[in-house]
């Protein structure tokens, strides 16, 4: 069966071809992104609006050039899957309009898939997918949720962030520090140069039992230490590196205790670390000494599958598709907000191909 995936949740247009008959990363045949990032940043953050007029712009011409890729004409699809939520309304609904609208000319069927299910499978997509079950961090810029997932469908939400996501966090923490956006990797890399040891910033909700997060109050803790420093005339270069090198060790340090404790509790043995901060390299140093400590193992998706992408979307509809799932003709789904826990199994779970 061959599957073509849309992604268009937020301020990346992807397109995936997956192919069914194949097994993991082999059935990926050919994908496509285009990034919004240059034009947001502008404004320090995503404009729906803006999002949602590129997302039209962009999205027919990444489909006929996977296509072309894939050496494939749009008759010999068999199917087209789209992210349905959660996401941008309007930008969710360019892709589900687009989908619906091929899929009813081409008299196939299409079904709206969960966003976060697409970052949660993506690393099956590699050379050594991990089987199930096991516990994933799902961590990025609108998300940082903790699952215990037993197979396709089959999700229970162990802990989430009451408030601030990880990846929110790293933004507004750059903004304060003077960086462009998107702030993770600008403030990873001027992390690398700070002093470790000249601050410690607290490590949010550790200090008791559970597996939720909560970042809003670093971000406060953060401005509080720039304005100190401001206020002494003492934020130079080299002392935003600090901050930024104390800010990053807080967060990683926070979710490394979360998954931690993750592990112990459900005693499994595999960690899927997905979302645009799983491309972290500190937290991916941290993550691997604490598996090895418990004989356990991380998997991560590869670097460009780490942030929104069609191949993930491609891979989790195809799975679903073949189970004989689909949408209503003419019935769009576009779910702003979508608890990830609201996902059922495929009817046909047996016809599941990792």
């Amino acid at each position: 069966m061959r599957v073509l995936g849309i992604e268009t949740s937020c301020d990346e247009t992807g397109v995936a071809l997956y192919d069914t008959s194949l097994i993991g990363g082999k059935g990926l045949l050919a994908d496509a992104l285009y990034s919004q990032i240059a034009m947001h940043a502008e404004f320090g953050g995503v404009v729906p609006e803006l999002a949602s007029r590129d997302h039209t712009r962009k999205l027919l011409p990444l489909i006929e050039q996977v296509l072309s890729d894939a050496n494939l004409t749009r008759h010999d699809l068999d199917g087209i899957t789209y992210t349905a939520g959660p996401g941008l309304v309007g930008a969710l609904m360019v892709g589900a309009s687009t989908a619906h609208g091929m899929a009813r000319a081409l008299n196939i069927p299409v079904l709206g898939v969960h966003h976060m299910e697409g970052h949660l499978l993506a690393p099956m997509l590699e050379d050594e997918p991990p089987e199930f079950p096991f516990v994933a961090l799902l961590v990025s810029g609108g998300h940082t949720q903790l699952v215990e997932v037993q197979g396709l469908g089959r999700y229970e939400l162990l802990g989430e962030s009451v408030d601030d996501a990880a990846g929110e966090a790293f933004d507004k923490a750059a903004k304060m520090l003077g960086l462009a956006y998107p702030g993770g990797p600008l403030v990873a890399k001027l992390a690398e140069q700070g002093e470790p040891k000249r601050f410690r910033f607290p490590r949010p909700m550790t200090d008791r039992p559970g597996l939720d997060f909560s970042f809003s109050g670093l971000k406060t803790h953060t401005m509080t230490a720039i304005r100190q420093l401001e206020a002494a005339g003492e934020l130079d270069d080299q002392a935003r590196a600090d901050v930024a090198r104390a800010f990053e060790e807080a967060v990683v340090d926070t979710l490394v205790i979360k998954c931690r404790r993750a592990l112990d509790q459900t005693g499994l043995k595999r960690l899927v670390v997905a979302g645009g901060v799983s491309a972290n390299h500190r937290l991916r140093e941290r993550l691997q000494v604490e598996c090895q400590k418990r004989q356990a193992r991380a998997y991560y998706p590869r670097g460009r599958f780490c942030t929104d992408n069609g191949a993930m979307i491609a891979y989790v509809g195809a799975q679903r598709l073949a189970a004989g799932e689909s949408d209503t003709p003419g019935l769009m789904q576009a779910t702003p907000r979508w608890p990830l826990n609201q996902l059922t199994p495929p009817t046909v779970a047996d016809s599941y191909q990792r």
